[in-house]
């Protein structure tokens, strides 16, 4: 995943935190307050010009409070065939 980013990429979760840098990117990714990787089930994709926008809904589990589930909706803005923002907002499902 690291090789389609830009250097400087932006990672804005609304309501959570920005990261900035590959680094700072796959700290997040690399998450120690969540085990494994979250399952996504994609519901749409939509594309005009250098923005891919992505809906769906995801599980994860938590350390601290166990299995849990969201909806998000990631907007993918590229530069030079690499991705250098993604907004994340993701909301809590019962």
């Amino acid at each position: 995943m690291l090789a389609t980013l830009t250097d400087d990429v932006e990672w804005v979760i609304h309501g959570h935190r920005t990261t900035h840098g590959r680094a700072e990117f796959d700290g997040e990714i690399e998450n120690p307050a969540f085990t494994g990787s979250p399952a996504l089930d994609v519901h749409r994709v939509h594309e005009d010009g250098p923005v891919v926008v992505v809906t769906g809904e995801g599980r994860g589990v938590s350390v601290d409070h166990g299995p849990f589930r969201f909806a998000f909706n990631d907007l993918f803005t590229f530069r030079d065939g690499l991705i250098a923002r993604v907004d994340s907002y993701v909301v809590p499902l019962p």
